[in-house]
């Protein structure tokens, strides 16, 4: 059959001799050894042979090796930062010394110093006679609009549906909206305090308005500095013409008149007839803060704060969920809701 005709190769027990075996080891073995020692040898040659290229390629590229004695040590990159360019000009010995001994590193140090301490000198007579330009800033003048209790999306910016506001959206997207700007005490007095003097309640401790704190049954009255505040502070000290239109909001004295160069306080109605015009807050607010900038000196620069009150409530006063005249067309097909709150008040124990 076919699996007759495939015959294994004999093995060597099969078909040797035990003396035949025995020669055949020691013939192995002593090729083993041969083939050892030959390889040996190779690997001795080798490492001669690349022995031999390392030492001529770091003769003919000239590196420059690290050297380092009992208190220094040197980095090879320090070293390179002063070598010419192009990498040609590097390969030459002369521009380019290989350091081999302490004493040519410390020459190659002082050629170094010496070429920085002339650049140096260099530089300095070029700007040593030249003056430094004076640089003028421009002060900036400044409107600051403060109104108060209202919430915070009181704002069409802020996504109200109800309120429009198309000046204050347009200043918004034209400008910065801080939409994480919060008060400690969201109470009108005691917020403008803050603002007029940087202060916390705990500091300017104005608690109650006109009144401020009572100790010991008396009441202590505006107690901070009165020319640290910020209208007396940019009057006295930054050289502003400064101004207040609208609602101060403290119904006491912080020296108006001596820290301001205009003062017009109006607050407390939404509604009133002045010389036969019926006006509302908010015109009158801007009409007196257009005065001001009319009237003002254009040699200075100018802080104005404009306190709108209409915001603010004035209790049993229907008029106060008016909008002012020029405002009314916006409002003319809108049903304003009532709040969910509107009778909290009266509900309170």
């Amino acid at each position: 059959s076919s699996s007759s005709s495939l015959t294994p190769f004999p093995s060597s027990s099969s078909s040797s001799s035990p003396q035949q075996q025995r020669r055949r080891a020691s013939t192995n073995n002593n090729n083993n050894m041969l083939l050892f020692s030959t390889n040996k040898k190779a690997v001795f040659l080798l490492g001669i042979v690349c022995a031999v290229l390392i030492s001529a390629l770091v003769k003919q590229n000239n590196f420059i090796f690290d050297v380092m004695d009992a208190n220094h040590q040197y980095d090879r990159n320090d070293l390179y930062r002063d070598a010419p360019q192009p990498l040609e000009e590097i390969r030459k010995p002369k521009k380019t010394p290989v350091v081999t001994t302490k004493q040519n590193m410390q020459d190659f140090l002082e050629q170094r110093q010496k070429r920085r301490k002339a650049l140096l000198e260099e530089s300095s007579s070029k700007t040593k006679n030249k003056k430094p330009k004076k640089r003028h800033y421009k002060p900036l003048n400044i409107i600051l609009f403060y109104a108060d209790d209202w919430r915070f999306d009181t704002l069409g910016a802020a996504g109200n549906a109800v309120v429009k506001t198309p000046v204050l959206d347009r200043m918004a997207a034209e400008g910065v909206r801080f939409t994480e700007n919060c008060v400690t005490t969201s109470i009108c007095w005691i917020s403008r305090a803050t603002l007029y003097t940087g202060m916390y309640l705990a500091r300017h401790k104005f608690e109650m308005l006109g009144a401020g704190r009572t100790v010991d049954g008396q009441p202590m009255g505006w107690e901070p500095l009165k020319n640290e505040t910020i209208y007396a502070l940019l009057k006295h000290h930054a050289g502003y013409h400064v101004g207040h239109a609208g609602k101060l909001g403290l119904w006491t004295d912080i020296d108006n008149h001596k820290n301001m160069d205009y003062f017009v306080n109006e607050d407390t109605w939404h509604y009133q007839e002045i010389n036969g015009k019926l006006w509302h807050i908010t015109e009158k607010n801007t009409h007196d803060a257009m005065n001001f900038l009319r009237a003002r000196p254009r040699t200075k620069p100018f802080f104005l704060n404009v306190g709108y009150f209409a915001t603010h409530a004035v209790d049993n006063n229907p008029l106060q969920y008016q909008p002012q005249n020029t405002s009314m067309s916006m409002y003319a097909n809108d049903t304003i809701p009532i709040p969910l709150t509107a009778d909290a008040y009266g509900k309170m124990p």
